[in-house]
């Protein structure tokens, strides 16, 4: 369970990064609600998934998780550039964080 709850706060810091950005720098009110509730969520799942998973493993998951996500999320609606290189950096993000989760 703690490892589900950690996936679904990684993909909420995805989504409170790509809200603070819709944000305008806390000028747009719904964008700024979505952030904050996001935020919320992904702490406190966060929290409860340390509880069974170590502090360091658990947080860079939780940050690779969020960092592919808005990363991702640029790349698809905001425009930001997709290189060959960005894509693989992201990938090894995203197999530091599957070792993590089998490496003990």
């Amino acid at each position: 369970m703690a490892w589900a709850v950690l996936i679904v706060s990684g993909v909420l810091e995805a989504v409170w990064a790509g809200a603070l950005a819709a944000s305008k720098g806390f000028t747009r009110l719904w964008p700024s609600v979505l952030f904050l509730v996001a935020l919320a969520l992904s702490m406190g799942g966060l929290a409860y998934a340390l509880r069974g998973i170590p502090l360091g493993t658990g947080y860079a998951v939780w940050v690779g998780i969020g960092t592919v996500g808005a990363a991702l999320y640029g790349m698809a609606a905001l425009g930001d550039p997709v290189t060959t290189g960005r894509v693989v950096c992201l990938l090894l993000i995203v197999a530091g964080v599957v070792g993590l989760r089998f490496v003990r």
